[in-house]
C-alpha cells in the first residue's frame, strides 16, 4: 500500500539550531527553512535515497510522524478504513495532502499523495531563518 517513507516529521524546539546541527555536524543537505503563520519548519536531506527530515516547531509532543507516500490517497484511505484502521483529520503540506493514521501504540504514521510536486520544488533553497 505504501510507496515509500518520504518524510520524518520531527518536533523541534529550535528549527534553526536543528538545521545547523544536521548540516554542519552531520553532513545533511539543506533543503529549506520557512517561517510562516507564527512557526518555523525546516527540511534537510541526510542521505540521497532516504527520507528527508522536517523540523517543525509547531508539532506537538515529542514523537516524530513517519509520512509515507501513496499513489492514490483516496484508494489508500479506503483500504485502510476497510481494514478497520481509524484515520485522523486531513492535513496539507506543500507537496500534497494526506491523513494521519490512528495507531494503538505511541507511534505516529501518516500517508500522503504528492499532488503538487511543483509547489514543493518551488521552496527548495528558501531560507527565512
Amino acid at each position: 500500500m505504501f510507496d515509500r517513507l518520504e518524510f520524518v516529521y520531527l518536533p523541534s524546539d529550535d528549527a534553526a539550531a536543528d538545521v545547523e546541527h544536521y548540516t554542519q555536524r552531520l553532513g545533511a543537505e539543506f533543503v529549506f527553512a520557512i517561517e510562516r503563520f507564527g512557526t518555523r519548519v525546516a527540511m534537510v536531506r541526510p542521505a540521497p535515497d532516504g527520507p528527508t527530515l522536517l523540523f517543525a516547531e509547531h508539532l506537538e509532543g515529542d514523537r516524530p510522524i513517519l509520512i509515507f507516500r501513496v499513489d492514490d490517497l483516496d484508494e489508500a484511505t479506503a483500504r485502510l478504513e476497510a481494514g478497520g484502521v481509524e484515520l485522523e483529520g486531513p492535513f496539507e503540506m506543500p507537496y500534497g495532502h494526506g491523513v494521519q493514521v490512528r495507531l494503538p501504540g505511541p507511534q505516529r504514521v501518516a500517508v500522503y499523495e504528492e499532488t503538487r510536486p511543483e509547489r514543493g520544488a518551488s521552496i527548495v533553497g528558501r531560507r527565512d531563518f
